[in-house]
């Protein structure tokens, strides 16, 4: 672990690419656990690793790096959450609170509850134009495109690749959010 800080401390970006590696889960874990939202973790996330960076060649004892970066994610998450939750304007996304089912292997719930989140925060960030064609293509029956391109005033060929433009904009704001989230989701479940 030395040696790894050490070499990061000196500019190496292999090293650093490790630490952080090594390391994500846990600072994202810890701000998480204080009951940020995901938007509030990922700052924390942020913040945390630019102290690290900052701090990097300072460091007294190198190998404690993990429990420099968890100390330092609790402090700050602490700060967060004292600051109060992000307004959100409106929360028209109550369709993704649905209860927790898949509850095979422990924390399952919390990792669903964690991916909803993420693709709700995404949605809310989305241009409202992408944000209504994609909530009208997920409805419960779905529609057909006539009436999907009539309720918004599209011509019905233009919905699919409205579509694959708007899904592919999703994806980008997921990946930005949560990479390890878009890394290990299959390609369908942002694209269904």
């Amino acid at each position: 672990m030395r040696d790894l800080v050490r070499r990061a401390a000196s500019g190496d970006s292999e090293a650093w690419s490790a630490l952080v590696a090594r390391f994500a889960n846990l600072v994202w874990a810890v701000a998480r656990s204080v009951g940020l939202s995901v938007p509030d973790a990922a700052d924390v996330s942020q913040t945390t690793w630019l102290r690290f960076c900052e701090h990097l060649g300072k460091l007294q004892d190198p190998s404690r790096a993990g429990a420099w970066l968890a100390t330092t994610a609790r402090r700050e998450a602490v700060r967060v959450s004292k600051l109060g939750a992000r307004q959100v304007v409106a929360d028209p996304w109550s369709w993704l609170e649905r209860p927790d089912t898949d509850l095979e292997e422990p924390g399952s719930g919390l990792v669903n509850k964690e991916r909803d989140m993420t693709v709700q925060y995404a949605l809310a960030v989305m241009p409202e134009r992408c944000r209504s064609l994609l909530m009208e293509l997920t409805a419960d029956p779905p529609a057909p495109y006539e009436q999907v391109a009539a309720r918004l005033g599209l011509a019905v060929g233009s919905v699919g690749p409205t579509r694959r433009r708007c899904l592919e904009q999703l994806r980008r704001v997921i990946e930005q959010l949560a990479p390890d989230l878009a890394e290990g989701a299959p390609s369908s479940a942002i694209t269904a």
